[in-house]
């Protein structure tokens, strides 16, 4: 096992499902001696896809961590899910990727989640290989795979390969790097290398040609020598090419079978030669500008990248050594909380397995248990060591689902669950909204929300039931009205009496201030959930003490808590109190709250009162051939649509969506598009409910409260 920073490879998978990437680094592992025989997704055996859920569901659902020792290098392989339900796997995984690599599907060309995976390969500035897999497809075009690849990627893709025949038949690889056709025995493995047929060479010659400059630009003297003596080693080249794909000058292509092993070991050896060392990286930049280098001498620190609850262990924490030494028995504080974990035992991580190990050093990937304050996104420091790596960033949610339990203790344990499942996946967020008064479940799609159910049910025992979130609406008046109202009580004894004159009028900023009164106070509150409310006391001649303004500010807050025709809060109001009556002995704060709570409603009722719903912006990206189907449903939801492009053979939609007719949205463009679209939503405005819309949602709220 590796000791040297220098000799290691962080590698990650990534790709749209359906890729192949679980059976590609099945055949890696195989390549390089870490199994003695592959396994198969469809056997449920394989290294990578070890849990339940992903036997079940015969998908890559977690990231998992792999290794293999080729040649001197010890090289780290994290496989990836393909879904972007659940793309916060990708967003941790490539956090600590040194190279990623993007597996395309032959058959398909390039896919949805390719697209997305793209956008945080260069966010973080990863180095990038990519790979045309499952050439042995009948539909396998490696040409209309590349030609797309380079639409979408851009032309820094640059063709290693080719296949000499692909399909069915696909037995051979024409590599220009090394200038040698590879043909693979009937069932894959170990190729023979062959002269490049005569058929071949022009094509292949200009490819090696294009590889020549690349290297020639970071390289000085190679361009002179390749012109004198006609040809390169791949040592000289090698230098080279790994600068230029250090630095993400280039993004080299490769072809493979996985299902068949075919190319994958000619794969391992480029990143084993070529592929960037942790130690090639550009140091970290810390939260407060500082960087960190992988520095093996240097104190330790490592950064956390992924935590699971594993029963029968615990919390298993996944990390990267970013700086000096670890050692079983290494006392680290924590710089997100401060508090101090004794790291007990360090392991690597082959698929479901855990390799205990003496040391890592930094750049390495390694696993550890039972940490009591570690979770994802921490940084652990020598003592007397203050770094802080940057947290990772992950996308916003696209589904809600309000949750409940069959009974109250069941509650308890469903909401205790949720947050523990919370505390691994921070593309899932709990909720406990105290303005609809339910429970709400963030996430990333709708099989991302059915998984978490699965697991609630299978490791805490609880049943969780989903129900459609209520919407927070708004409501607000667009008229002006007077209203009055007396509150009078007597039972007895001192009883209550309160009585109030106000005008309520939709407010905006910079309006002009109200005639006919005299202004003696003039409050602007922000509400706790937007919008304002602008309070004017008018009072003269003492007819209301000075002292009950915050009783009966407190009165109108209250109605606007709970809205006039929904329940839903009230926002934008100018209330300007003008007149009114109390009495010497019964009059209180309680009575003019209620007054001024009678008075508001009364008002609100009578000032064309209006509901506002939350409207998302919402971002599609399809293909061309499912554009109309798409735009159809967006029509049903009373969509507006906002703008259309084009980006490569996809078709970007921008459109405003009412939050009311969003619900399980995902599933239905999934259906329509056969899984290959994606979407994004975000908070926009509120606006105007239509006149049938709130007709029907005031009844419904009328319906409740007789209820």
């Amino acid at each position: 096992m590796s000791a040297n920073t220098k000799d290691l490879r962080n590698v990650v998978l990534l790709g749209h499902s359906d890729s192949g990437k679980t059976t590609l680094i099945e055949t890696m592992l195989y390549e390089g001696g870490a199994i003695k025989r592959r396994g198969s997704v469809e056997g449920q055996n394989t290294v990578s896809d070890h849990t339940d859920l992903e036997h079940e569901k015969g998908k890559t659902i977690f990231s998992h961590q792999m290794f293999v020792n080729w040649k001197n290098n010890k090289i780290n392989i994290i496989d990836t899910p393909g879904f972007d339900d659940f793309v916060g796997e990708v967003v941790s995984s490539l956090k600590v990727a040194d190279t990623a690599i993007i597996v395309l599907n032959a058959a398909n060309g390039v896919e949805v989640g390719t697209e997305l995976v793209w956008e945080y390969v260069e966010k973080y500035q990863t180095p990038a290989i990519f790979v045309i897999n499952q050439m042995d497809h009948p539909k396998a075009d490696f040409e209309r795979t590349l030609e797309q690849a380079k639409e979408r990627f851009g032309n820094k893709l640059v063709p290693l390969q080719y296949p000499y025949n692909s399909g069915a038949n696909f037995n051979a690889i024409i590599d220009a790097l090394r200038m040698v056709m590879y043909e693979f025995p009937a069932n894959g493995g170990k190729p023979e290398k062959k002269p490049i047929p005569e058929s071949e060479m022009a094509r292949a010659n200009e490819m090696h040609n294009a590889l020549v400059e690349i290297a020639a630009e970071n390289e000085e003297g190679l361009m002179e020598k390749y012109f004198e003596e006609g040809n390169l080693s791949e040592e000289e080249l090698a230098k080279g090419i790994t600068i230029a794909l250090a630095k993400q000058q280039f993004f080299p292509v490769f072809v493979t079978s996985g299902l068949k092993d075919m190319g994958s070991g000619r794969l391992m050896g480029f990143i084993d030669d070529i592929a960037p060392s942790p130690a090639d990286r550009p140091a970290r930049r810390l939260e407060n500008g500082e960087e960190i280098s992988y520095d093996p001498n240097d104190k330790t620190t490592l950064f956390i990248y992924k935590t699971l609850s594993e029963p029968q262990v615990g919390m298993v924490s996944y990390f990267k050594v970013l700086s000096g030494k670890l050692k079983p028995g290494d006392e680290l504080v924590n710089a997100n909380n401060g508090e101090t974990e004794r790291i007990s035992q360090i392991f690597v991580a082959e698929g479901k397995d855990r390799i205990p190990v003496d040391e890592l050093v930094a750049g390495d990937l390694g696993v550890t248990v039972k940490l009591k304050y570690g979770h994802s996104n921490n940084t652990l420091n020598s003592k007397g060591v203050n770094r802080k790596i940057r947290p990772m960033e992950f996308p916003e949610s696209r589904i809600r689902k309000a949750v409940s339990a069959d009974s109250t203790a069941d509650m308890e344990k469903l909401v205790t669950a949720l947050h523990k499942i919370e505390e691994e996946d921070p593309t899932l967020k709990v909720e406990q909204s105290a303005e609809l008064k339910q429970t709400i479940l963030h996430g990333q799609g709708q099989l991302h929300l059915d998984l978490v159910k699965q697991r609630i049910q299978k490791e805490f025992g609880v049943k969780m039931n989903f129900d459609n979130p209520k919407i927070p609406y708004r409501e607000t008046i667009t008229g002006y009205a007077e209203a009055d109202y007396r509150h009078k009580k007597q039972s007895g004894g001192s009883g209550q009496f309160g009585e109030i004159h106000m005008r309520v009028e939709n407010f905006y900023d910079d309006m002009p201030e109200p005639t006919g009164v005299n202004i003696r106070q003039k409050d602007i509150e922000d509400l706790p959930w937007g919008g304002k409310l602008a309070f004017y006391w008018c009072i003269v001649g003492g007819a209301i003490d000075n002292r009950y303004i915050g009783a009966i500010k407190k009165g109108i807050m209250q109605q606007m808590k709970e809205g006039p025709l929904t329940g839903s809060h009230c926002q934008n109001v100018r209330v300007t109190v003008y007149d009114g009556k109390m009495h010497s002995v019964d009059s209180n704060d309680i009575s003019f709250q209620l007054a001024a709570s009678g008075a508001f409603r009364e008002g609100f009722h009578k000032a064309k009162p209006q509901l506002l719903e939350p409207v998302y912006s919402v971002e599609i990206l399809c293909p061309d051939e499912d554009t109309g189907d798409v735009m159809g449903d967006l029509q049903t939801r009373r969509a507006m649509i906002s703008g259309m492009d084009s980006e490569g053979h996809y078709q970007k939609i921008l459109a405003e969506v009412p939050l009311a007719e969003l619900h399980d949205y995902g599933s239905t463009l999934r259906s329509i598009t056969g899984g290959r679209a994606k979407f994004m939503m975000k908070f926009s405005e509120y606006q105007l409910v239509p006149p049938n819309v709130q007709q029907e949602l005031v009844k419904s709220h009328a319906h409740l409260q007789e209820a």
